[in-house]
């Protein structure tokens, strides 16, 4: 019958389609990442199974658990690590100071009441020289650099600044020891000498100058206060250079017939053949850079070489006071240097007195300084008889003859 024929062919086509047709199964989670940086589960399925997998039975082996593990959130963990990025060179920057501390010069001795003051004055030389020269005494405790300089200063232009008529003052507030002088980098220019305008380098300007000169030496002379120049360096321009050694002349003159003191230090910064040098030696031998790139100024170095001439005179003339060595006595000190007080009488320890003739300890009995007798020697005792050659040799007397000898010259009863 059609129907019945029409009928099987359907059921075929379900049979087959129920054995080639994958079975759905349950899903699983799967580990998914998220945006946030955590793992979240997702819905996968597993290996699609068959009408042959159901009929036999088919074992899987068992799922395992997929373990997600939380990663950190980014947002939450790029906070910290930017706190211990700004926290580090914190840190660094203290261990550099405490190296810098420890590292750096002994620290500053304290200056005692009674040190003596050392004056520097003068023009922007001077004041480079200065900073070298506290940093020479920084270590003295009796020695105390004061510092009064114009950098734009010198002889010349007095209505800039009037060295003459401003030292007596500043002397009066400091009192100093000795006034050290630098002056006439700033001199090279025209002067003015009444009503009228003179060149560098005529005599007329030279007269002025040496005049200037003695008048700042004789204001510091007045107050009684010994005075040292020091002698301008060498300049990059052989002009300037060329006027500054006449300068020096004039300065070295003045002073040491004023009794002062000149300090040269010309042969520092200069070479063999006397021409400028930017580097050279510092005060260890060590080559460094002492002058500035403008050829007139100083380096640190060279500030503290130009004190170093100037600290070995300063040193000679105060003395044991310039030693870093000497120290003070703090004034709560000095009344224990005193005497013990004087005994009573009735804590002297006295002495028996002691008869001059009595015998000495050693069993003596003669008195010190006493002449003794000189008895004649016993010639029988070996150890205090002349041998033979000895009374030979002192004392001319020869040994005595032998009989039958033909140097035996006695008579006997028989010739």
């Amino acid at each position: 019958m059609p129907g019945i024929r029409h009928l099987a062919k359907i059921l075929c086509v379900i049979v087959c389609a129920t054995l080639f047709l994958p079975v759905a199964q349950k899903a699983v989670p799967v580990p998914v990442f998220s945006a946030l940086g955590f793992t979240v589960p997702a819905q996968a399925q597993e290996r699609p199974k068959t009408l042959f997998d159901l009929l036999f039975k088919r074992k899987d082996a068992p799922n395992k658990n997929i373990q997600t593990v939380p990663k950190a959130n980014k947002r939450s963990a790029a906070p910290r690590r930017a706190t211990k990025k700004r926290a580090q060179p914190a840190a660094r920057s203290t261990q550099r100071a405490a190296v810098t501390a420890s590292a750096g010069s002994t620290p500053d001795v304290e200056k005692a009441e009674n040190a003596r003051k050392v004056l520097v004055i003068g023009d922007f030389t001077a004041d480079g020289m200065s900073e070298g020269l506290v940093e020479a005494f920084e270590d003295v405790a009796n020695v105390i650099v004061e510092t009064r300089t114009n950098g734009s200063s010198g002889l010349v232009r007095d209505d800039f600044y009037d060295w003459p008529k401003e030292i007596p003052a500043i002397i009066a507030e400091v009192e100093p020891a000795i006034v050290v002088v630098m002056l006439g980098s700033n001199d090279r220019q025209i002067m003015r000498i009444g009503n009228k305008s003179v060149k560098v380098g005529l005599p007329e300007w030279e007269a002025e100058y040496v005049s200037r000169v003695n008048a700042l030496i004789a204001a510091i002379r007045n107050t009684n206060t010994p005075v040292m120049w020091v002698g301008s360096p060498p300049f990059r321009f052989r002009s300037m250079s060329a006027d500054i050694l006449t300068f020096n002349e004039i300065y070295r003159q003045a002073v040491e017939a004023a009794g002062g003191y000149f300090v040269d230090i010309w042969d520092g910064f200069v070479d063999e053949a006397g021409n400028f040098i930017t580097t050279g030696s510092d005060i260890k031998g060590q080559q460094v850079r002492l002058r500035a790139n403008d050829g007139i100024n100083f380096t640190s170095a060279g500030k503290r070489k130009m004190a170093f001439y100037v600290e070995r005179q300063l040193k000679q003339l105060l003395g044991d006071a310039a030693s870093p060595l000497l120290t003070s006595l703090a004034t709560e000190n000095v009344p224990l240097l005193t005497l013990p007080p004087l005994q009573t009488e009735a804590d002297l320890q006295r002495t028996n007195p002691i008869a001059i003739d009595d015998p000495d300890f050693d069993g003596g009995s003669i008195l010190l300084g006493d002449v003794l007798e000189i008895r004649e020697p016993v010639v029988d005792n070996p150890l205090i008889a002349k041998s033979v050659r000895q009374r030979l040799v002192e004392d001319g007397v020869p040994p005595p003859a032998q009989p039958g000898r033909a140097d035996n010259f006695s008579w006997d009863d028989e010739g």
